[in-house]
């Protein structure tokens, strides 16, 4: 029953996600003359072409693509995916329909042309990142990736985005007039929803970790692990240019804990550190506020 209630709350919250994100689209990109990310970006570039609904576009391109992620990657992502595109586009022709211009934030009004994409980019990667959360994807972009991992695991798709996102900004410069202003406000967008989506599906666990060469592990890992309140891993070693015993000690420390962290190891001679940034971790950390 819990699991039921759970799957019923999920699809609700997608669905809402996917109607915020027909009203961002309508109060901040339309209205002002620029595309975003990927697939929706393309689709708005034909939108403002040849009055063609971004609404029938994403369900053409998305519906067609959810039901090959159903065969070939995940029922469950390709129901959550094919739900939020068609929210989605059911709220954009209705919200065609409706007079939003008490709404709608215009730049020709005289206000800040960097706010559009600021905003929109806010929006909608928090939006992306929610969606992926709750098992699902936005459409587009997201579902061609997880239909191309399943045959290739380890193919980079982040370039593909890249390359694709690139274009969008290049023909929004011969698509909006010839002007380089919209160009730059789709790259505002995707560097913002990109940044936003990665910090909520990793979950701000994004952390640090040390790795101290020392002869004091004993009495060094006691203090990390009292103070910091992080375990350690300690794995024997040998200097290979005095063939000296040493041993590492492995830590994963929240940001935050650095200055700490550094204050401990100063206080024992003869020992090395070096540090490197952990975007997400799993399992057994505990994030220390």
């Amino acid at each position: 029953m819990k699991k039921r209630l759970r799957s019923a709350f999920e699809y609700i919250a997608i669905s809402v996600l996917a109607v915020i994100m027909a009203f961002n689209y309508e109060i901040f990109v339309f209205r002002n003359a620029f595309a975003p990310a990927g697939i929706n970006g393309i689709a708005t570039m034909v939108q403002y072409l040849f009055d063609f609904s971004v609404g029938y576009m994403s369900l053409l391109i998305n519906i067609p693509l959810s039901l090959l992620a159903f065969f070939y990657v995940d029922k469950k992502f390709a129901l959550r995916s094919g739900v939020f595109t068609i929210m989605f586009s059911l709220a954009l022709l209705l919200l065609k329909r409706a007079d939003l211009s008490a709404l709608v934030y215009h730049t020709a009004n005289g206000t800040s042309t960097i706010l559009a994409p600021v905003a929109a980019g806010t929006v909608n990667g928090a939006i992306y990142g929610a969606a992926v959360k709750l098992g699902g994807s936005t459409g587009g972009t997201d579902i061609i990736a997880a239909c191309i991992r399943v045959k290739m695991p380890y193919f980079s798709f982040a370039r593909v985005t890249f390359v694709l996102n690139a274009i969008v900004a290049g023909a929004s410069f011969f698509v909006y007039d010839f002007n380089f202003e919209p160009v730059i406000m789709c790259i505002i967008f995707n560097f913002i929803a990109s940044n936003i989506c990665d910090y909520i599906v990793k979950g701000g666990l994004g952390a640090l970790k040390f790795e101290v060469i020392t002869s004091h592990a004993e009495e060094m890992s006691a203090e990390l692990m009292k103070k910091l309140h992080h375990g350690v891993t300690v794995i024997n070693a040998e200097g290979m240019y005095t063939h000296s015993g040493k041993q590492v000690i492995i830590c994963v420390i929240n940001k935050h804990q650095i200055v700490d962290f550094q204050s401990i190891v100063r206080s024992y001679p003869d020992t090395f550190a070096y540090v490197s940034s952990v975007s997400e971790t799993v399992g057994n950390f505990k994030k220390i506020r």
